[in-house]
């Protein structure tokens, strides 16, 4: 069976940029009669905003979105977090680390797709006494690679593009690239369509999935919607929240920014018959094969 799940962050009201992330989620599990779970990735407490997950779930319901099963908070499953944690520690694949962001950027000029790559500097060198260590994860000189079903091929080192990456904050928190990789091996999940901002992430999440021994999924990375200065869509670029009284136009919009083309006839159809028409017609291969596409809103 086809599994799939959308996953937003409770930082915000849902917003144009995240209603095309699980339009595409939806329709591609659900025109494979799969079950289509709904995560709420609020590990990080400190960006999460009062209120948000619940105006997101609202705003989805208004929205004609149906899932299955009850709805999972990553906040409640840090006994699973550390049971993963555990095991790469057990077998020496992780380190402590107490370097700052500036000394990282006194000691290195090598730069990756993320920014500054970390040299590697508490592998050689004691650690600070009496500062809380982030945790990080040693990587190596093989490439990972995989086929994304709408951006094609993707090959990363990580040793060299992305360097040794931090599984647990300083502050105790666990990092996103672990945690999703948890649940989402947990929860079963066999196929995940999400935005290409997270294209860059996957041979990470891939390369944790080997050593916890998980399966790997299949791919599909969709544009992401951007506003005029080529800034993702999001809480932080102001975008505005989705207006659940004109739900159906943003399904609407949504389908021609996936590049489905709904015929201008069905432009103020009920919100019902404009999802009939997405699930008959809904095209994976018609998504435009490129990461950042203009959107109005």
């Amino acid at each position: 069976m086809v599994i799939g799940r959308f996953a937003p962050s409770p930082t915000g009201p849902l917003h144009f940029g995240s209603l095309v992330a699980a339009v595409a989620s939806y329709l591609e599990v659900k025109t494979h009669q799969g079950r289509w779970l709904l995560r709420m990735e609020d590990v990080d407490k400190p960006r999460e905003i009062k209120g948000a997950a619940d105006a997101i779930l609202h705003s989805l319901e208004k929205l004609g979105f149906e899932w299955d099963g009850e709805v999972l908070y990553q906040s409640q499953r840090n006994g699973l977090y550390e049971e993963a944690f555990n095991s790469l520690k057990n077998k020496q694949l992780i380190y402590p680390c107490t370097c700052t962001r500036k000394e990282i950027a006194d000691t290195t000029n090598q730069f990756g797709i993320d920014g500054i790559i970390y040299p590697g500097t508490c592998l050689s060198h004691p650690l600070k006494p009496n500062v809380a260590n982030a945790w990080r994860i040693k990587t190596n000189a093989l490439e990972i690679s995989f086929v994304d079903a709408i951006q094609g091929e993707i090959k990363q080192t990580l040793s060299q593009n992305v360097g040794d990456f931090i599984l647990k904050r300083a502050d105790g928190l666990f990092a996103y690239q672990l945690a999703v990789v948890v649940d989402d091996a947990a929860q079963g999940i066999t196929h995940i369509v999400r935005g290409a901002d997270l294209l860059d992430s996957t041979p990470r999440q891939i390369y944790l999935q080997q050593l916890l021994g998980f399966s790997t999924p299949h791919y599909a990375h969709v544009p992401v919607a951007s506003n005029a200065t080529g800034e993702k869509l999001s809480k932080q670029t102001l975008a505005k929240p989705i207006e659940t009284s004109v739900a159906n136009h943003h399904l609407h919009d949504a389908l021609c920014f996936l590049g489905q083309k709904p015929p201008a006839a069905i432009k103020n159809a009920t919100l019902n018959e404009m999802w009939r028409w997405a699930f008959l017609y809904w095209n994976l291969e018609a998504v435009p094969k490129t990461r950042q596409i203009l959107a109005d809103h």
